[in-house]
């Protein structure tokens, strides 16, 4: 033992070399030897070293001597320990190629098809998986989304350059558990609100969100998309973040211009300027088909303008799916967006602020809103009772002719035609039983609180649900696309909610404005 922890240059810097004989030079066979025989010593009993180290330790007279003793066993005992570990991963990876019954190319793509946290998993195993879960085809689908912020911009960064130009998808953020609500046939959403289902919120509810974390991605962490002269992001298709609060616009915008293929756009929680990011998208994501766009800062986006509907109406045709949830909306800038992007089958305005309902008078009988497959207005404040009725009187006359879902329902009831604070709860206004008898393949949503439980609102769920009311379909929509010139003549109906912020805002965009004598809204570029 005293051979093997001391060499000859320790010893001739010793204090006291009387009492340790020089080691002697070994060639690479006495070397094996030596620590053949040392290894031989595990069989021992673990006391019996103990105490050979004790004896050892005693010999040494200097106080120093002993401190290097301990210091080279210690320093030998982690060096043996490397080297096992080294030879067990060579061989558990030899013994993985000899039996693993997949080539590597077909192994990389069963790897491509794992999600994230599974490949880090199979990466991890042996070298063998390591080396086929570094391909970048195993990359082109990233989802770091997490329940508890534990991703940084190191590992965004780390995955995003492993895709390299493979990179198809990436999800980032914070989201919570998935629900889902009663009588959805919506794509299933992660927000920090709940999910899909707004039904759950209120107005009048002004508590911060429950369970929000602050994540620890900073506004940085989509640089990677934009690195090596934009490649990572030049292929990418689809772009979803959630819940990361340090995200501002300008870092958002950035990221859209190295993605200029993008396909679906999905942002929720973030704090961004609905105007800036439209305008991004309008300027460089030309080929979009969904939008799914989720205010962090309900009802208080007021920055929409009019241009910017009809930047993206016309940068942006390919639109299908479209969702502004949570915004202030007017009923004119609506319209735009529903008559200009005429593939539109999906619309999705939940908890939209200001939005009156009359945007939809005539819009389904001819181009624009006439393809749509999904409506869905689900709380949405302003909304009246009244253009509701419309609307279902303009669906029994053949308009819509391909709507498969419709949502008005509202927590808090309807808004009265002249007063939106007061409320309706009542659908005997609206000819709903018609409606379900004439179109029996509509999922319609009706659903509102008992008359006078406006103060008590969170009993409303359990109440039976109307027994006019038809249980929604659980499957997703879908119908064929529409083609056509993108030249649109707009023809407004009238808006009376905030309608002199509206107005005031058409104006200041160069339109023609309201007519009240017509009802009608013609825009038109000055």
């Amino acid at each position: 033992m005293d051979t093997l922890l001391h060499s000859p240059s320790s010893m001739a810097k010793r204090p006291c070399p009387s009492q340790n004989p020089r080691i002697p030079n070994l060639n690479q066979l006495d070397r094996d030897q030596l620590l053949d025989t040392f290894l031989e010593f595990s069989d021992s009993p673990p006391f019996a070293i103990d105490l050979s180290f004790e004896r050892l330790l005693e010999s040494r007279s200097c106080d120093a001597d002993q401190t290097k003793l301990i210091d080279r066993a210690l320093q030998l005992g982690s060096v043996l320990l490397e080297a096992a570990k080294r030879s067990a991963r060579k061989r558990a990876s030899k013994h993985n190629s000899l039996t693993w019954a997949l080539p590597p190319d077909l192994t990389i793509k069963v790897f491509s098809m794992l999600d994230t946290q599974s490949l880090c998993y199979a990466a991890a195993t042996c070298s063998m998986f390591n080396k086929c879960a570094m391909d970048p085809s195993c990359y082109a689908n990233i989802d770091l989304t997490t329940v508890v912020p534990k991703v940084n911009n190191a590992v965004v960064s780390t995955m995003i350059h492993r895709a390299g130009k493979a990179l198809q998808s990436l999800k980032l953020g914070v989201v919570p558990g998935p629900t889902t609500p009663l009588g959805s046939c919506q794509p299933l959403v992660y927000t920090i609100r709940n999910s899909v289902d707004v039904s759950n919120f209120s107005w009048n509810d002004k508590r911060s969100r429950q369970g929000k974390e602050s994540s620890v991605l900073t506004r940085s962490c989509l640089s990677p998309l934009g690195g090596n002269s934009g490649a990572p992001g030049t292929l990418l298709r689809r772009l979803h973040l959630y819940n990361i609060e340090r995200m501002d616009n300008t870092s958002l915008c950035g990221a859209l211009v190295a993605c200029p293929f993008l396909l679906d756009l999905e942002i929720v929680g973030l704090h961004v300027e609905l105007r800036q990011t439209l305008q991004s998208v309008s300027a460089n994501c030309h080929l979009i088909e969904r939008l799914f766009f989720e205010s962090s800062k309900t009802g208080r986006d007021d920055s929409l303008k009019s241009p910017t509907c009809v930047d993206l109406m016309t940068d942006c045709p390919h639109l299908t799916s479209l969702a502004l949830r949570g915004f202030k909306l007017h009923d004119y800038k609506v319209r735009i967006l529903l008559k200009g992007l005429r593939k539109l089958k999906y619309v999705d305005f939940s908890t939209s602020y200001s939005i009156t309902g009359a945007f939809l008078r005539n819009l389904g009988s001819n181009t624009g809103g006439n393809m749509l497959e999904v409506l869905i207005l689900r709380d949405c404040m302003h909304l009246k009772m009244v253009e509701a009725a419309r609307l279902m009187t303009a669906v029994l006359a053949g308009d819509f002719k391909f709507l498969k879902h419709l949502d008005i329902s509202n927590r808090e009831g309807l808004a009265s035609e002249n007063d939106w604070y007061h409320r309706c709860y009542s659908t005997s206004t609206i000819p709903i039983r018609r409606v379900l008898e004439e179109r029996p393949n509509l999922c319609l949503l009706a659903e509102f609180p008992p008359e006078g439980s406006y103060a008590d609102i969170d009993q409303m769920f359990d109440s039976e649900p109307y027994s006019d009311i038809s249980l929604p379909s659980a499957s997703q929509m879908s119908s064929p696309s529409s083609d056509g010139s993108m030249f649109v003549s707009f023809s407004e109906s009238s808006y009376n909610s905030d309608h002199g912020s509206g107005n005031e805002d058409a104006r200041d965009a160069g339109y023609v404005i309201y007519d009240e004598s017509s009802d009608e809204v013609d825009y038109v570029a000055v």
